[in-house]
């Protein structure tokens, strides 16, 4: 169905008929509930300290003594936060947390093998990307350059295409 048909549909439906639409859109359909309850209680704070302590726990785990460190949870927060349309410095700050603390992490461990390095290479493109977007360079080009320079210290692998990304950026 296209935006057009469903607001001709949508324009032929009674007041009440249209409430109860989307009480059943509610109950049936959880990213429904999710979004309205996003929309009317945002609690973003608390939304990004979960976030922030989940995507933590991928590298210095709390329960268990092996970390997992998947990009992937993060990534699906990000996602999760882009849809919900939240504020885009929490988005950005939340981005670049998942860089720190894999940073954080690789100091403390060698790491020997190079989706690591390539999938923290995707999420500094993704975020260099995503505050040039949302014309938050200057916010965050301290953050972009740590991240960038502990690349080099750290000798990554694929420190030289950091640099490439943060010299674009600049």
């Amino acid at each position: 169905m296209s935006k057009r048909d469903l607001k001709k549909y949508l324009s032929g439906l009674t007041k009440d008929q249209l409430e109860e639409q989307f009480i059943e859109m509610y109950d049936k359909f959880s990213e429904v509930k999710t979004y309205y309850n996003f929309v009317f209680n945002p609690k973003e704070d608390k939304l990004e300290q979960e976030a922030k302590v989940k995507i933590s726990n991928e590298y210095f785990p709390v329960k268990s003594k092996k970390a997992k460190m998947r990009r992937s949870v993060a990534q699906k927060y990000i996602k999760h936060f882009i849809a919900l349309g939240a504020d885009p410095y929490m988005i950005a700050d939340i981005m670049l947390f998942n860089l720190e603390i894999a940073q954080s992490y690789s100091a403390e461990r060698q790491i020997g093998y190079s989706s690591f390095y390539k999938s923290m290479l995707n999420s500094y493109k993704q975020v260099t990307d995503f505050v040039i977007t949302n014309g938050m360079a200057q916010d965050f080009k301290k953050r972009l350059k740590s991240i960038h320079d502990e690349a080099f210290v750290q000798h990554w692998e694929n420190r030289k295409e950091f640099e490439r990304i943060y010299d674009n950026f600049e």
